[in-house]
């Protein structure tokens, strides 16, 4: 079934005592996968796109927050620089591509192609038609080898995001955040909407799926992040006659998940 934001519900919550348990649990998890990747030398390559004020930069804080910092780094994408734009748009990303057996999160992507500049004008509509098979054959490159990859669409809705904004306007530690660019995209919401639907449709794939995460708690869109990178780095393992086991002490953890793909697993019931 084709992903699709309007069958997100985006009223699910996450109690903040079970947020708190959980995020222990999980930060944990992430860790051992860390090693895990580290010494299997496979690379993991985390794509997150979505809505302005979404939460992905809270996201990306609570993924990373206990790894070994030495082992990822974070890309911070924003509008090629004029140098970059005498080559491939692809070229950029294959240069932060990360090492075998390191973390690379993109906080935005090379998506950009078939979101942003769609929207914007930037690139033709030639151009960004056939960027979702080049997309596509670029993701299945990296995944044929030794790389995962998972991409996250956080996502919500108006009313939300207009409160976060305005949030934003009023705290000193957080008005850098918001520009005029934020609130002229809003207006734009339908858009990038449809954008973002065609662009699952298209580049939706077992290999480098989306995950469509709610984002109007951010407990639980943190919570959900982590619990579906584990799940996936555990079936990509299986898929490469690995067993992702647990090797940290988690005896102090009471009533700890014994793995993230129960978690899930738990949840679809």
């Amino acid at each position: 079934m084709t992903q699709n934001i309007k069958n997100l519900d985006l009223s699910i919550e996450l109690d903040k005592k079970m947020y708190k348990k959980k995020l222990q649990v999980l930060q944990y998890e992430m860790l051992n996968a860390q090693q895990f990747l580290l010494k299997n030398k496979i690379g993991l390559i985390l794509v997150f796109e979505g809505m302005d004020a979404a939460g992905k930069g809270g996201a990306i804080k609570r993924l990373i927050e206990r790894v070994d910092p030495r082992g990822y780094v974070v890309h911070p994408i924003s509008a090629p620089q004029p140098h970059e734009l005498r080559y491939n748009y692809l070229q950029r990303f294959w240069r932060k591509l990360p090492q075998h057996g390191q973390i690379a999160v993109f906080d935005r992507s090379w998506y950009g192609r078939v979101l942003v500049e769609r929207i914007e004008g930037f690139a033709t509509k030639d151009e960004w038609s056939r960027a979702y098979e080049e997309i596509n054959n670029f993701e299945k490159i990296l995944t044929a080898g030794d790389y995962i990859i998972i991409k996250f669409w956080l996502h919500v809705s108006d009313e939300e995001q207009l409160k976060r904004f305005k949030e934003r306007e009023q705290n000193p530690y957080k008005s850098w955040k918001l520009t005029d660019e934020d609130w002229r995209n809003r207006e734009k919401s339908p858009q990038y909407v449809e954008a973002a639907n065609e662009m699952f449709e298209k580049t939706d794939k077992k290999n480098a799926p989306w995950v469509l995460v709610a984002g109007n708690d951010k407990k639980y869109a943190r919570v959900q992040v982590l619990q579906e990178t584990l799940a996936h780095i555990e079936r990509e393992a299986l898929k490469r006659g690995l067993h992702l086991t647990n090797v940290l002490d988690k005896a102090h953890l009471e009533d700890a998940e014994s793995s993230s793909l129960d978690v899930l697993n738990e949840k679809k019931k």
